[in-house]
């Protein structure tokens, strides 16, 4: 096998293999570069001469490998024209992967749930606190780090983690992942062959994940109040959202936290608590997380996705001493990095308070948004209704009597985007129906013109 290169005007790296006789090399070189799409259509190729010169053949063998694919459809030839790369038909459509409705940008209003207003990032705190930590930071802070995460975040998250969400937990404890699906998964693979459930509705992505992980994903109803308890059997762990069910928004009760902990603790299971915007009450103050009453077997997660921005990349879990060596192991073979300047940043900002003055700012800002949500339904949608608006970045709206389906498409028509509720359950059937609306979404200054935007499309008076 050798790496040659070609170049007549354009360098083209041709990987012969020599083994099979030169013509057949050469030919097998060129129809993968066609196929690969790095010969493109109508790319004019030098002459057999050229050719041959650049790579140390004979033009006859080089005239016989054009001639054969040309004659495979590969290549064309034509008088004075010379011989250019033909037209491949269009390769058949790939299986597009799970993802997050939010994930892809769409134009018009984008009221789809799962982000943050980005125009609220602290770009001056962030840019304050880089300064401080390039100005301070020894050099061998910017080596590799530690794959659980720097020292210095996880000090400074196993501090503010145990302040503000009553998580009981050490640095030691603490893994630090980028985003909260690769959290996910390397608790997927610590648990190896388990049963894992997820609350039904939920975001489709997570038990799709663990199902091709290998693990038994399956779903437990919910209502009003969370997971419903009695629909656990035997599973080997289960992923809840306590502090705002997502999507319904729901708080766990306390009655079922209880259980929870109790079945848990019972059967050996472990509880992944995804503090989905844990940080974002409006009714009263936040509820603690549901890992300090059982820190052995809760696996805690939290992420900056929502309280700074998801481009960051930043997750966290806290993990029960039991798991933890399954989980370092899986988490080194994972290969996904955090930056560990972006780590020291961050443990910059929750020492220096910049962290808790952010997200008293943006609750405030979440929570005025959310009010003006409920008057302008209350006031221009009769009979429709909110639920789920205690906490969170989102709402359901509920409008009884409409089709959901029509009622996303015509949101979709005048340029609105929400997620249909339904989307979210494993068997659409289950479903009472509803918008799922992400009213933290767009810009401070475009949210008035999303609101109007969004009711006036419902056909609001």
């Amino acid at each position: 096998m050798a790496d040659d290169w070609s170049s007549w005007g354009l360098d083209l790296h041709l990987r012969l293999d020599r083994s099979r006789g030169l013509r057949i090399g050469l030919e097998n070189a060129l129809r993968d570069a066609v196929r690969s799409g790095r010969l493109a259509a109508g790319t004019k190729l030098p002459s057999s001469r050229t050719l041959a010169h650049d790579l140390g053949m004979a033009r006859g063998t080089v005239t016989q490998a054009l001639d054969q694919l040309v004659a495979e459809g590969y290549l064309t030839s034509a008088p004075r024209s010379g011989i250019r790369v033909a037209a491949q038909p269009a390769p058949p459509p790939r299986a597009m992967p799970v993802t997050r409705s939010w994930l892809p940008p769409v134009e018009g209003t984008d009221l789809r749930p799962g982000l943050p207003d980005l125009s609220t990032f602290p770009r001056r705190a962030w840019l304050a606190a880089t300064r401080r930590v390039l100005q301070t930071a020894p050099n061998s802070a910017f080596g590799y780090a530690d794959l659980a995460g720097t020292a210095g975040l996880r000090e400074a998250l196993a501090e503010y983690l145990g302040r503000a969400r009553g998580v009981v937990t050490t640095p030691e404890q603490i893994v630090v992942c980028a985003g909260y699906t690769h959290a996910l998964r390397v608790v997927c693979e610590a648990l190896g062959t388990a049963s894992i459930a997820f609350e039904d509705p939920c975001s489709p992505d997570h038990p799709a994940l663990a199902a091709r992980l290998g693990l038994a994903a399956g779903r437990l109803p919910t209502d009003a109040s969370g997971l419903l308890i009695d629909a656990l059997t035997d599973q080997d762990a289960v992923v809840v959202t306590p502090a705002h069910q997502y999507p319904l928004g729901g708080t766990l009760s306390p009655d079922r936290r209880t259980a929870l902990l109790a079945w848990a603790r019972r059967t050996g299971a472990f509880v992944l608590e995804d503090d989905y915007d844990g940080e974002f009450r409006y009714d009263r103050q936040p509820v603690g997380a549901l890992q300090g009453m059982a820190p052995d077997q809760v696996i805690y997660a939290g992420t900056a996705s929502k309280t700074i921005a998801p481009g960051l990349r930043l997750a966290w879990l806290a993990v029960p001493p039991a798991l933890l060596p399954a989980l370092r192991r899986a988490n080194a073979w994972d290969d996904s990095p955090v930056s560990s300047l972006d780590q020291l940043v961050l443990a910059d900002l929750v020492r220096s308070g910049e962290l808790d003055r952010h997200l008293r700012r943006c609750r405030s800002r979440y929570r005025r948004r959310r009010d003006r949500l409920g008057e302008a339904v209350a006031r221009r949608l009769p009979g429709a209704h909110l639920s789920g608006i205690a906490a969170g970045l989102h709402a359901v709206l509920h409008v009884p009597g409409a089709d959901e389906r029509a009622l996303v498409a015509r949101l979709r028509s005048r340029g609105v985007h929400v997620d249909g509720l339904t989307s979210y359950y494993e068997v659409p059937e289950r479903s009472p129906g509803g918008l799922v609306i992400g009213y933290a979404t767009p810009p401070e200054h475009a949210f008035a013109s999303a609101l109007s935007a969004l009711v006036t499309a419902l056909g609001g008076r």
